[in-house]
């Protein structure tokens, strides 16, 4: 009876456990992850789009740090140290490759280069992994149609856990819609979405949109973590990333320029 008691215990509190993370930009030496952090296993995991450990106040804050391997050879996350960082980080997860279904970008590349490139360099990795994170684009060779001939090109030789998804748009219909089609078109593997927000939204907006999808991503067994997007304050945000600030703006910033959660961030709890 112990026993039976004891994998029922664990089988809930893995039902339980939380999917949200933090986006983490590199210029957010002066914030605290663990504000966002209550203790009550909600935000899980945080990530900052290379290899080296989350730049901050308080390191990782309690977080589980994804490692991710944002580009094929990059002079912050070089290729000939994903091996060893992993190795020294501990990390259980890898993500890899930043939109490189998104043209004219350094991290840009064919399905065919992308997938030897992954086989070469993320197969060998003995954890969890992620295919390249790709953009929201409907357009022919960009978003989920890239993801599929990037997995063609693979010839079933890429080994993942998940698909990676990016996403900005209008609503959360739409939101809604993108993702159950990149499930349904990925349907072996969990989805991981590592930034989503809407496009221009202010921040009541943003906080109704959130509200609603943060529900939804929670009752759908597939998906395993999400990342709204962006773990910032409005300051950080205006002075180190203008194309964010054009595209998406400040009102899904988590944080406050005073470094407490804002109206957005306290949905995370």
């Amino acid at each position: 009876m112990i026993g039976i008691f004891t994998i029922a215990l664990a089988l809930a509190s893995s039902a339980l456990a939380g999917k949200r993370g933090l986006a983490w930009p590199w210029y957010n030496k002066s914030l605290d992850p663990g504000v966002l952090n209550n203790g009550q296993g909600q935000v899980v995991a945080i990530y900052d789009w290379e290899t080296y450990p989350p730049p901050s106040t308080n390191g990782a804050g309690g977080l589980g740090f994804i490692g991710t391997q944002r580009c094929r050879d990059c002079q912050s996350s070089p290729i000939n140290q994903l091996a060893q960082r992993q190795r020294e980080q501990g990390w259980a997860t890898v993500f890899t490759l930043n939109e490189p279904d998104y043209p004219g970008t350094e991290n840009s590349a064919s399905p065919g280069d992308a997938a030897a490139w992954y086989i070469k360099n993320i197969n060998p990795l003995q954890i969890k992994k992620a295919f390249p994170a790709i953009t929201s684009s409907q357009s022919s060779g960009q978003g989920l149609d890239w993801l599929s001939k990037f997995v063609s090109a693979c010839g079933g030789k890429c080994y993942a856990d998940y698909i990676n998804l990016h996403w900005y748009g209008n609503n959360f219909n739409e939101f809604k819609s993108h993702i159950q089609n990149a499930h349904n078109k990925f349907p072996n593997y969990k989805v991981v979405i590592t930034e989503f927000a809407l496009s221009g939204g202010n921040q009541a907006a943003q906080v109704a949109f959130f509200k609603q999808a943060f529900a939804w991503l929670d009752s759908q067994s597939w998906v395993t973590l999400y990342f709204p997007f962006v773990a910032t304050s409005p300051g950080l945000l205006s002075a180190n990333d203008k194309g964010a600030l054009s595209s998406v703006g400040t009102g899904s910033c988590l944080y406050t320029d005073a470094g407490k959660p804002s109206a957005v961030g306290n949905l995370m709890y």
